[in-house]
C-alpha cells in the first residue's frame, strides 16, 4: 500500500532507465525517487501536519517532573511527554543526561553491537546543456578499490531538462570510506576524481563539486531479534527504532516506522 501511494502521487516511479551490473533478485522491484528520495520524506512529514524543526542538535535528554526535558547546542532545552528517535544507533549511545542510566545493561549491549558501513558520496554538478557520453544511467563498478557506484542523476531518475544541468553522483566502495573516514574530505575528493577520470575518460570538467563523508551508510550488523524498535522508558514513552533495528533498504524503515507506531498509539 505505501508503494501504490507513492506511485499514484508520481514521488516514486519503476526504475526504467539501464543499470550496468545491478544484481536483480526474483520478485523483487526497483524503483526510483525522481524529486530525489527526501521527497518521500518531505510527502509523509505533509501528511502528517506535524510542524518539523530542522538544525536542531540533541544533546541531553533527561527526566523532570514525569516529562522528557530535551537540550540541544543552541537554544533553550524543550519538555516532551513522548521521544521516537531515529537517529543512527552509536548517535544514540552518545546522547547525555539521564538516558545513559535509563539504557539497561542488556540493552546497551544490543545497541553496541550494531555496525555501519561509512563510505563517501561525490556531486559533481553540471552547466545545462552539457553532454554527458556514457551509454548507461548507472553502473556498479566490480574492480575499483575506490569506487562502487556511478549515476548520472538525471539519466537515473528520467527527467532530462533543458533548464537543469545534468549530474553525477559517485558511492566509494566500504573499504575505501573505513579506511580515509578521518581523511581530509578535500584529500578524498581528489583520490575519488582521478579514479573516477580513469573509469569515465569522458566526463567533461564539472562546474561544481560535492564531497560528503557518509558515516554511517548501511546498517550491516542491526539490533539482533528486535521487533523494529527499542522501548528504553515506559512512562512517559522513550523509545528508539530506524533501519538500525530492521535493515537498510525501504521496507525496512516502513517496518520500524509501523512498529514505531504501534508502540507509541497507546501513549497518545
Amino acid at each position: 500500500s505505501f508503494y501504490e501511494e507513492l506511485l499514484s502521487h508520481g514521488i516514486l516511479k519503476p526504475l526504467t532507465a539501464p543499470v550496468e551490473g545491478l544484481v536483480v533478485r526474483e520478485g523483487s522491484w526497483n524503483y526510483v525517487a525522481p524529486q530525489g528520495i527526501s521527497s518521500v520524506v518531505k510527502y509523509y512529514l505533509e501528511q502528517s501536519g506535524a510542524e518539523v524543526s530542522y538544525e536542531q542538535h540533541v544533546t541531553h535528554i533527561s527526566l523532570r517532573d514525569g516529562r522528557w526535558e530535551v537540550s540541544r547546542k543552541t537554544g533553550p532545552p524543550e519538555q516532551f511527554d513522548v521521544v521516537i528517535l531515529t537517529l543512527p544507533v552509536p548517535q544514540i549511545l552518545q546522547l547525555q543526561g539521564d538516558i545513559v542510566n535509563i539504557i539497561n545493561g542488556s540493552q546497551k549491549q544490543q545497541l553496541e553491537s550494531v555496525s555501519y558501513s561509512s563510505r563517501y558520496a561525490l556531486g559533481l554538478f553540471y552547466e545545462a546543456g552539457a553532454e554527458l557520453a556514457v551509454p548507461w544511467a548507472a553502473r556498479y563498478i566490480t574492480d575499483n578499490p575506490c569506487i562502487r557506484f556511478i549515476s548520472i542523476d538525471n539519466k537515473k531518475r528520467n527527467i532530462d531538462s533543458p533548464e537543469v544541468g545534468p549530474s553525477v553522483v559517485v558511492h566509494t566502495t566500504v573499504t575505501f570510506g573505513s579506511e580515509h573516514l578521518d581523511s581530509e574530505p578535500a584529500e578524498v575528493q581528489q583520490i575519488i576524481l582521478s579514479h573516477l577520470q580513469r573509469i569515465v575518460p569522458s566526463l567533461p570538467e564539472p562546474s561544481s563539486i560535492k564531497c560528503q563523508r557518509w558515516r554511517y551508510s548501511q546498517v550491516t550488523r542491526a539490533v539482533p531479534n528486535c521487533p523494529g524498535q527499542m522501548i528504553l522508558h515506559t512512562q512517559p514513552l522513550l523509545i528508539c527504532g530506524g533501519d538500525g533495528f530492521t535493515r537498510s533498504n525501504f521496507d525496512g524503515c516502513i517496518e520500524s516506522a509501523m512498529s514505531l507506531a504501534e508502540a507509541v498509539k497507546p501513549h497518545l
